[in-house]
């Protein structure tokens, strides 16, 4: 703390020995203020005294009696006109009184009320009779309409299966016809195959032959009986079922020892079980029989007859 402030507190303690010298100095001129404000207040409230004061202030009433220096009579009142008094209304007559019908004339009356009732109700009754007529033809007539439409409807499929079976028939027909001639092209470019396979192996038929061989060759003629032998001895099928005696042909591949390469039936005899038999008895034959001259052909067909 400076020495100018410890004095100034150490006068001020001199002055004011009541005074926390710690506490700050009251702000100078508050006395003058306050009482400054309540000169003004009381100047404010004597002047709207006085306002209000000279508006409440009695004004004077005064009154004058005139008089006139002769006498005078005074007019007479003004008479207003009389409105004139309606007339009374006169009394009207009395209506007559309506004559009191006789009993036969209310009976009658209260029969002509009765068949206008039945009238109505007969009416009523024949408007509601023709009513439900009218809605039974048209049940009928809706049922009939529901039943012919369902007889339409039955034909319309009907022509549509048919002529989906027709359809499916025909193409079945086409794929059949195409998958034969594919087949048979397909056997007629393997024929010629192997026609021009031989011929540069020295095949000696002429330009004709249709042979497959290098030479012209066959089996001797007892060759096929010997073979068909072969067969049955191994074929086991009870034939005594079979009616009639029909032909099975076996397409027989072979190879040049006599091995069964393949049997595939080409023609069936009308009894599939025989011939399964007859294609496993031909695949259980381990070697064909050779011919004369010693070889197997490669391919045979062999014809069976379950009663032969």
């Amino acid at each position: 703390m400076s020495n100018a402030t410890t004095g100034a507190m150490g006068l001020a303690s001199r002055f004011h020995p009541d005074r926390d010298p710690l506490r700050p100095p009251p702000a100078p001129g508050l006395g003058r203020g306050f009482s400054f404000a309540i000169v003004a207040h009381i100047l404010l409230v004597v002047a709207l005294s006085a306002g209000v004061s000279w508006r409440s202030t009695p004004v004077p009433a005064m009154e004058a009696e005139l008089w006139s220096a002769v006498p005078q009579a005074a007019a007479p009142k003004e008479q207003l006109p009389t409105e004139p008094q309606p007339e009374p209304p006169k009394p009207q007559p009395e209506p007559p009184k309506p004559a009191q019908p006789t009993p036969q004339e209310v009976q009658a009356q209260r029969d002509a009320d009765i068949a206008i009732a039945k009238a109505k109700e007969r009416k009523l009754k024949e408007e509601k009779e023709q009513r439900e007529a009218e809605d039974k033809r048209k049940l009928e007539q809706r049922k009939k309409d529901e039943a012919d439409q369902k007889e339409r409807d039955r034909k319309a499929k009907e022509e549509q299966a048919k002529k989906d079976d027709a359809k499916e028939k025909q193409d079945k027909a086409k794929a059949d016809k195409a998958r034969k001639d594919s087949e048979a092209r397909a056997e007629a470019q393997r024929q010629e195959n192997l026609r021009r396979i031989q011929g540069m192996a020295g095949a000696s038929g002429g330009p004709s032959s249709t042979g497959t061989a290098l030479k012209s060759s066959g089996p001797s003629s007892n060759y096929a009986g010997r073979v068909m032998r072969a067969v049955k001895d191994r074929l086991n099928f009870d034939v005594s079922s079979i009616v009639g005696n029909p032909v099975t042909e076996v397409d027989v591949r072979c190879a040049p020892d006599g091995r069964v390469l393949s049997a595939r039936v080409i023609k069936s005899g009308g009894v599939e079980a025989y011939d399964d038999a007859v294609t496993r008895a031909i695949l259980g034959v381990e070697r064909l029989p050779l011919d004369t001259d010693g070889r197997v052909p490669s391919q045979m067909i062999l014809a069976f007859r379950p009663k032969d």
